[in-house]
């Protein structure tokens, strides 16, 4: 995987971080509708998990090399 290829999956990663965080804090405190809550919550899970496994890929890859 190139430089590039790393720099475009940790910045989805972060995003879905940033997503997850939405969807929970809406599925806690703005949504009353059981079902629409539990469907928030699950994608936001989905997302977090997603982007811990990114991250830790990327983490653990390490550099590409040199120029």
């Amino acid at each position: 995987m190139s430089s590039l290829d790393k720099m475009w999956l940790s910045f989805y990663a972060m995003g879905f971080m940033v997503i997850s965080m939405g969807l929970i804090y809406a599925s806690r405190y703005k949504l009353k509708n059981r079902l629409i809550k539990v469907l928030f919550a699950i994608i936001a899970y989905t997302l977090l998990i997603t982007s811990f496994f990114a991250m830790v890929y990327l983490v653990f890859n390490g550099p590409t090399g040199g120029a």
